[in-house]
């Protein structure tokens, strides 16, 4: 199962926290963010993230541009697929955006590979 959680929100049942922004979050040391691994170059390109600025009205083409450089990024989606595999994940992002951020387009991405994965084999 993979879940979502903001960073900057109290850790809440087990799995593995994972930070996928590209960025460290503000104000946040890494002793109290409870992260067990950061893999920042999941994140979204510096160029994509200022394009997309967080304005709802670029999400679906911030997904699709997001969606190209995944596909660039097979080793890690491989990692963060084979985790959740064994244990619950729980995906961590910084934006103040609940609705629309990398981490949610991620896991939509992730769970589109792993049912095409399961569908192919």
């Amino acid at each position: 199962m993979i879940e979502i959680s903001r960073i900057y929100n109290p850790p809440k049942g087990n799995g593995v926290r994972i930070l996928v922004d590209r960025l460290w979050p503000r104000g946040l040391n890494k002793e109290n963010a409870k992260v067990d691994l950061w893999i920042k170059e999941i994140g979204p390109s510096n160029e994509l993230r200022r394009w997309f600025g967080h304005d709802p009205k670029r999400w679906p083409g911030f997904k699709a541009r997001y969606f190209q450089e995944l596909e660039g990024k097979k080793e890690l989606v491989d990692q963060i697929i084979e985790i959740a595999r064994a244990k619950d994940v729980i995906l961590l992002y910084g934006a103040k955006d609940i609705a629309h951020n990398n981490a949610i387009a991620l896991r939509e991405y992730l769970e589109a590979k792993e049912n095409t994965n399961a569908k192919s084999t």
